[in-house]
């Protein structure tokens, strides 16, 4: 009898496979879904397992919302009821000529709802079926050059032809407005933002990427970096995936060892660190056939969710330690190096690779050997030191009229009051002093970069609704990295305050000659330093225009708003 039964279970759980299989799995190993596909596939799944439900966000640059697919085996979906839980949220279409994700994606969410994966008990798995939905829209065949697979797969720009993993701080695209809408709804611990690399060739088919430990912060980074990821690897390894470290070499030879990406907060990894996320992007290799690479996908996946599972309640202790690292009057870094100093020493199995006359120019190429693999040991440079660093503020004061900025800040969850009178209040402002520029646009911003500021105390007048921001919030990293202009990725870098670098009143020479010449007469510390420029600079000397704008420029007439920067910090 007992077998009996047994035999129907299993001849249940057989239909169940066959009735919801993947296009992926329906084909030849080589075809990934089609959006309309996902969203039928998902919606046939939340209509017939109540574990499964799908929701619905935010509009997308293409008009369409963003679907987010949640399994819960207790079947609640409200997220405010998840605080006692885990959260794994998964990213998947972010580039969606790098599909690996989708496909594996579908088939994990199917086996967790017939009872094929064992349900996690302290982990909620939500997944966003595909972020980038323009770019999956726009469906071929050739766009991935360099990718042995799928058939047909869609364009890494979005229907606005933005990057949208360049796009998580600057959030020009309404894709990204909608996913911090969902990330702050749901608070995941973790985060998995699946990819497909580019680059070296080498042996293994699973390379990842994991929040820089330095950034993420100290006391969450290092257990990330350490036990957590060494336990993921050991799962993986066990099931004969031997994943490594994304490897980053830049059309050099991997044997000279490689550094542990950076990823600033206009990356997904480096967005969710800003709020103590765990982060990890699993880059397949794109040489490797595509059945593989979703297969290494779905595994990846479960060993992440296997290990949050077991240890939900230290990742959620951990990250609350972590916040409490970030106070008023302790130092923050804004910008990091490499370290060289200090490197692992690993096993990396690759080919063996050198240079050859190219068919096409006669120039030397790079090439790699498949039928010479080796394993030798490689440095591997993971610690970066910072390099700049600012003292945490009490308050940041936002005026109201840079309403762009506060409403980043409000969709992020940053808490703040308001003025409710004029108030002259003691700040420290900033002007900026310097900066570098890009020659061309980068995701469509002049983005700029080693930014310089200088620093004053004053009393400004600020007005009633002008924002007072705490920086004792959850929020605090995000506020640092996005209000402070020399931050890698601060909205000044991003170009929010380019009106503020350029002069807007002039004037007439012939009207201010008698101006400036009365100037000069009743203000002898202005006589003098003018005099001494004279005599230390020889081409201003000889220049009566120069003389003109520089006694213009050191007047009370010349406007205190250029390269003023306009929020101000509250020690």
């Amino acid at each position: 009898m007992k077998l009996k039964y047994l035999f129907l279970f299993l001849s249940i759980g057989l239909f169940f496979q066959n009735q919801y299989l993947t296009l992926f799995e329906k084909g030849n190993g080589n075809q990934s879904a089609t959006y309309q596909e996902t969203v039928n596939y998902y919606d046939n799944l939340a209509q017939n397992f109540d574990k499964i439900k799908v929701l619905q966000f935010g509009l997308t640059d293409s008009n369409e919302p963003l679907r987010l697919v949640i399994f819960n085996p207790d079947k609640n979906f409200n997220p405010t009821d998840f605080k006692n839980k885990a959260v794994i949220l998964i990213n998947n279409g972010i580039h969606p000529g790098e599909p690996d994700g989708i496909d594996a994606t579908m088939m994990m969410m199917r086996d967790y709802a017939t009872g094929k994966l064992k349900a996690p008990k302290n982990t909620i798995i939500a997944a966003i079926e595909v972020y980038n939905i323009g770019g999956m829209l726009n469906r071929g065949s050739f766009s991935r050059a360099n990718q042995n697979g799928p058939e047909e797969y869609g364009f890494r720009g979005n229907a606005r032809n933005l990057d949208l993993n360049r796009d998580f701080i600057k959030t020009d695209s309404k894709n990204s407005a909608s996913f911090q809408e969902i990330f702050h709804i749901l608070n995941p611990d973790v985060l998995i933002d699946n990819h497909v690399s580019d680059g070296a060739d080498y042996q293994y088919t699973l390379t990842y990427i994991l929040t820089n430990k330095e950034r993420l912060g100290n006391i969450l980074g290092n257990f990330y970096h350490g036990e957590m990821t060494d336990w993921i690897v050991k799962d993986l390894r066990k099931k004969n995936i031997d994943p490594i470290p994304y490897v980053e070499v830049e059309g050099e030879s991997p044997l000279k060892g490689f550094t542990q990406f950076m990823d600033s907060p206009r990356y997904s990894t480096g967005y969710t660190s800003l709020f103590n996320t765990i982060g990890t992007i699993p880059e397949t290799h794109m040489l490797k056939p595509y059945k593989d690479r979703v297969k290494v996908t779905y595994e990846n996946m479960l060993s992440y969710i296997n290990y949050t599972d077991h240890n939900y309640l230290k990742i959620k202790e951990l990250r609350q330690k972590n916040l409490e690292q970030y106070l008023p009057e302790k130092s923050y870094s804004i910008q990091f190096a490499i370290d060289s100093t200090k490197f692992k020493t690993i096993d990396f199995k690759g080919f063996e690779d050198g240079m050859r006359p190219s068919a096409i120019s006669g120039f030397p190429r790079l090439f790699y050997d498949r039928t010479k693999p080796y394993t030798k040991k490689i440095k591997y440079y993971d610690t970066y030191k910072s390099t700049k660093e600012i003292i945490i503020p009490s308050y940041y004061i936002v005026p109201q009229s840079e309403w762009q900025v506060l409403n980043n800040l409000k969709r992020n969850n940053i808490q703040f009051s308001v003025l409710k009178s004029d108030s002259l209040i003691t700040v420290q402002s900033y002007k900026i002093k310097d900066f570098k520029t890009v020659s061309k646009p980068y995701e469509g911003h002049y983005l700029h970069s080693n930014t310089d500021v200088s620093t004053t105390n004053e009393k400004v007048q600020f007005k009633k609704g002008d924002y007072l921001i705490p920086l004792k919030q959850n929020g605090v990293k995000y506020l640092l990295e996005t209000l402070e202009p020399a931050a890698v990725d601060s909205f000044f870098n991003w170009n929010y305050f380019d009106s503020f670098l350029g002069q807007k009143e002039y004037f007439s020479a012939y009207v201010f000659e008698d101006t400036a010449e009365k100037l000069l007469k009743e203000n002898p510390t202005l006589k003098q330093n003018f005099e001494k420029k004279k005599t230390e600079d020889s081409a201003f000397a000889k220049n009566g225009s120069a003389q003109l704008d520089w006694i213009y420029r050191n007047s009370k007439y010349f406007e205190k708003s250029l390269n003023q920067y306009p929020i101000y910090r509250i020690p």
